[in-house]
């Protein structure tokens, strides 16, 4: 009879190195459990977390090795990437087996080792195999496994087909689509696209499907959900959210919690992100990436730093991502000593090697600081080969400080490495239009042209009493429209009793004073806010969401705007928030 606490099961758990475990298995070969499947499957299974080796040794002697034991080693050698092949390997075997074909057990660790780099080509021949070896309904498992990895392999459609295939979908599933979604919105920035909006407004969508399918949410679902609204700056759902965690008694564990520390960030609410923060008892590196991360895109540059020192009092190490944004804070902070200081500790303190990301960090640290030259020689000096994403830091430092050569030079390795994206071009032509070169303006965009580049359009996202509200540059398909664009007319009037001039430099055509205005009226974000005064209590801040960079005369209109109407007014754009209040912004106009 089967002894599921058989002392050898104690002895194989206690297992961590390859003696103790050959002391183990001699004495399963004496007491004849090395016949017996179930304990053959505990041997394979710990042995191939550090002998891989060894358990090839073993399962090879098995005379006659069951499909379960097939199965047991494949899932076990999926876990260690180093193994991937290995488990590939035994799977061929199965498949030239006489007897033996694949079974629901098989296949799930197998897409799991394909959802990543560079296995992930392998997903597809072996949804294949299931449809041949299968039988539909399929296991949830297998089910589970296929939406995963269609989500990681940037099939997100493709997932959700199977995922609407499915009649009556579990917890699991609801899960694994709800995070597949939220998962292919996130961002280390803070810029939202239009692919992200969609995606997070699906996972929205999808929730509220699944309250009605009577499926309870767990933490999972509540993480998931959060991060979604953490992408679109949704306040109220998320929340709503929060709300619903302590409603319903579900553990607010270091995932859920750091969850709704970025999500409160990232709505703006950095006050609430810190008391959240505080009163979380189990925070690791993760949750402390989120409120570093908070401090550093609200300019709180002092805060994150205190908080990266404070992670050696909790005896936590600070990982690559920690780095980033407390070196991000230090940037945008203009406490470039102190960031240099942390980039020069990842190799002498921390054991770590810089990775392109840490050297972006560092080129925007110099450039923003003013410091052109020695972002440039650093760039240069670089142990591996600078990327699209440091190029145009120093070209976006170039133009915040007028230096136009070093612009241009930016912009060729730029056209090189990412011909077809538009900001690079955009900054440049920012450039030349600000001090009236039009001729090269025209150039450049002749430049965009040849490469077939369209600019990319501005959009803002705010949130009026619980629902999204989108609106593009010169957007007339709102249902308010005509009120809005009467509200803006209603603005500019009160704002040049304010003195504003508008910074005509800022739009990128050579054409009439009188038109430019008219471009720089109706940007996306001065839309939004226009709605806003109009739909929402002026006692609630306005709060938007901006895939690009605000534009000086938007941030100038928007400071007037503060103190003309008396709203807080808080703008999440590509680069950081700011707190408009009262004619200021919290950047100090440094962004």
């Amino acid at each position: 009879m089967l002894n599921l606490n058989h002392p050898i099961l104690q002895k194989l758990q206690k297992c961590h190195n390859l003696n103790t475990l050959k002391q183990v298995h001699a004495q399963m070969l004496t007491t004849g459990l090395s016949f017996q499947t179930y304990y053959l499957s505990h041997l394979l299974n710990t042995s191939s977390k550090f002998a891989s080796t060894y358990a090839f040794t073993i399962f090879n002697h098995i005379p006659n090795p069951t499909l379960f034991l097939y199965n047991t080693l494949i899932s076990s050698l999926t876990h260690h990437s180093d193994q991937i092949h290995l488990a590939f390997s035994l799977y061929n075997h199965i498949l030239t087996h006489k007897t033996l074909q694949p079974n629901s057990f098989t296949f799930p660790s197998l897409f799991k080792a394909c959802a990543s780099h560079p296995w992930l080509q392998h997903g597809p021949p072996l949804h294949a195999h299931v449809l041949k070896f299968l039988q539909p309904p399929y296991d949830p498992f297998v089910q589970n496994s296929l939406l995963n990895f269609y989500a990681k392999y940037g099939k997100l459609c493709v997932s959700r087909y199977l995922f609407d295939q499915i009649s009556e979908p579990d917890l699991a599933t609801w899960n694994t689509m709800l995070a597949a979604y939220a998962q292919s919105a996130s961002h280390v920035s803070y810029s939202t696209s239009f692919e992200d909006a969609d995606m997070s407004l699906e996972a929205l969508h999808l929730f509220c499907d699944m309250q009605l399918s009577q499926i309870k949410p767990n933490e999972v679902t509540l993480v998931a959900l959060i991060s979604a609204c953490s992408n679109l700056g949704a306040l109220s759902q998320g929340a709503w959210a929060h709300g619903y965690v302590l409603r319903n008694n579900l553990k607010l564990n270091r995932f859920v919690g750091t969850a709704l520390v970025d999500m409160y960030s990232k709505c703006g609410c950095l006050n609430l992100a810190c008391q959240l923060f505080d009163e979380l008892s189990d925070r690791d590196t993760f949750c402390y990436n989120a409120m570093i991360g908070g401090f550093a895109v609200h300019g709180h540059g002092n805060q994150a730093l205190e908080l990266y020192r404070n992670m050696k009092l909790e005896d936590l190490v600070p990982d690559g991502a920690t780095i980033v944004v407390t070196m991000f804070a230090c940037s945008h902070g203009g406490l470039v000593e102190e960031g240099l200081e942390i980039f020069e500790s990842m190799k002498g303190v921390h054991g770590m090697e810089p990775k392109l990301e840490h050297y972006g960090c560092l080129i925007d640290l110099l450039g923003r600081a003013g410091r052109l030259k020695e972002a440039e020689e650093r760039l240069q000096d670089m142990p591996m080969k600078p990327n699209a994403i440091l190029w145009r830091s120093l070209l976006g430092a170039a133009k915040l400080h007028g230096n136009l050569e070093m612009g241009e030079a930016a912009l060729k390795h730029l056209i090189e490495l990412e011909p077809e994206t538009s900001g690079n071009y955009v900054l440049l032509s920012n450039m030349y239009a600000s001090i009236g070169r039009w001729n090269d303006v025209k150039r450049v965009r002749m430049l965009m042209k040849d490469h077939g580049v369209d600019k990319l359009p501005g959009f803002s996202l705010v949130e009026i009493n619980g629902a999204m509200h989108e609106f593009l540059t010169g957007d007339k398909a709102h249902p308010f429209s005509k009120e809005i664009y009467s509200k803006i007319g209603e603005i500019n009037r009160r704002l040049l009793e304010y003195g504003h001039k508008p910074r005509t430099s800022e739009v990128l055509f050579d054409v009439e004073e009188e038109d430019k205005e008219d471009f720089l009226s109706y940007h996306s974000e001065r839309l939004a806010i226009a709605f806003a005064l109009i739909a929402s209590s002026s006692s609630m801040p306005i709060r938007i969401i901006k895939n690009l960079r605000v534009c000086g005369d938007c941030h100038a209109i928007t400071k007037l705007i503060s103190a003309a109407y008396q709203r807080d007014i808080i703008v999440r754009d590509r680069n950081r928030f700011h707190h408009f209040k009262d004619g200021s912004c919290s950047c100090l106009d440094y962004w």
